[in-house]
């Protein structure tokens, strides 16, 4: 692996490169006609994700890092479709680090009050065991 690689170099590159393809013509630019037909822009992420969940179960290591790459890539199209940067995954990874999955999870349910769906009162406070 090279390791003069940076990922967020990469990224930052790559979501530079699918703004401007945002004005490229459909017939020359694969992204633009990707950008012009949404319902094919998501079918290619689940293809894709497919695709690398095959890889993973068959244990084929390159084919993990193909597929994956291609998801990454699908996946980075839909976020400048919705103006939206890779960094805003980013944000989103490093708000949620140090929390548990429940946690998290719960938080995306909690209702317009904040408290988890269910949760009536107090009980919100309650149950959570501090984080050392």
């Amino acid at each position: 692996m090279n390791k003069n690689l940076h990922a967020e170099g990469i990224l930052d590159r790559l979501a530079l490169v699918l703004e401007q393809r945002k004005t490229e013509s459909t017939e020359t630019s694969y992204v633009a006609s990707l950008y012009a037909r949404p319902d094919k822009m998501l079918e290619k992420i689940g293809e894709e994700a497919v695709e690398a969940i095959i890889a993973a179960k068959n244990g084929e290591r390159a084919q993990i890092l193909h597929e994956t790459a291609d998801l990454w890539f699908h996946t980075m199209v839909m976020l400048a479709a919705n103006d939206l940067h890779p960094n805003d995954v980013l944000a989103e990874l490093a708000r949620r680090f140090g929390m548990s999955g429940h946690e998290e999870k719960a938080s995306r349910k909690a209702d317009h009050t904040g408290k988890p769906d269910g949760q009536t009162g107090d009980e919100a406070s309650h149950g959570a065991e501090p984080r050392h």
